[in-house]
């Protein structure tokens, strides 16, 4: 049997792949911010009930597989959990979102979830990337920059009245020392920040809320997408919760530039079970 994952900041998607295919989830494993021990602890329910030594193989995608240092983090999480060592195989989020869009054909994928990255993938590795610098120093497009610039706008008193209104009567008024103390003290602010993007969405005909938006997507464009020389003759495609649920503005943006999605995937795990069941 297989075991496969997809993490992001948010949530993990587990499949196991035998005979059929059974699925759970957990918290996002970044492992910035997990340890093996708090990976373990969250697996071990889920995978007490196999037989030993069933699963042969684990392939983990997620955020904050930077380095090898990084998948020894969760591949050590993994093995404790399971109490042996399968072959375990740890690979960035961003390879998943190209297999999941291109599987062995090339194409420029995008992630724009929580947080957001691209690459240019060849059909068998990355072999071209703007590199993404995480949530303080990039991730525009994503969820949490979304999140962010609108509590900015927030704090700066810059919304009309009534979107300011309606978010105090869904949130509850926010003063600057609670956000500061989620951005600066709290683990995971960009997941702090991005619970706001459904607000956003649900006031994307606000033309305050749309330009928030719109200048978010031209960012990922203009600091990303558009420094790849393979950008006019690879398909693009886009992953992750943001793209799918702001498929519209993001398409606009993209037909501003000339460009054009050729699809977009809001989970990758699906096409990844597919993609290593051949």
């Amino acid at each position: 049997m297989i075991l496969l994952a997809e993490s992001g900041s948010t949530k993990t998607d587990w499949r196991i792949i035998g005979e059929s295919v059974h699925s759970f989830h957990t918290i996002g494993l970044n492992p910035y911010f997990t340890t093996s021990e708090q990976i373990s602890k969250e697996l071990t329910p889920h995978l007490s009930n196999q037989t030993p030594n069933a699963i042969k193989e684990v392939h983990f995608y997620g955020t904050g597989i930077t380095d090898a240092s990084k998948g020894d983090i969760i591949a050590k999480g993994i093995k404790d959990s399971l109490g042996y060592k399968p072959e375990i195989y740890t690979y960035s989020d961003v390879v998943a979102a190209a297999k999941s869009l291109f599987g062995n054909d090339e194409g420029i994928a995008c992630i724009l979830g929580t947080g957001s990255n691209s690459c240019y993938w060849n059909g068998q590795e990355v072999s071209f990337q703007i590199p993404p610098l995480g949530f303080w120093l990039g991730d525009e497009g994503s969820g949490g920059h979304l999140g962010k610039t609108f509590m900015q706008a927030y704090l700066h008193k810059e919304l009309p009245d009534e979107i300011r209104d309606k978010f105090d009567n869904i949130y509850g008024k926010k003063d600057r020392l609670e956000v500061l103390n989620h951005a600066y003290q709290q683990e995971k602010p960009n997941k702090y920040f991005a619970q706001f993007c459904p607000f956003l969405l649900d006031n994307v005909q606000n033309a305050t809320c749309t330009k928030l938006i719109t200048d978010s997507f031209k960012q990922f464009f203009e600091k990303y997408l558009l420094k790849y020389p393979q950008l006019h003759h690879a398909k693009i495609g886009a992953v992750g919760s943001v793209a799918h649920y702001f498929t519209e503005p993001l398409n606009k943006v993209a037909s501003n530039y000339g460009l054009e999605f050729s699809r977009i995937v809001q989970k990758p795990i699906d096409a990844l079970v597919e993609y290593h069941k051949r």
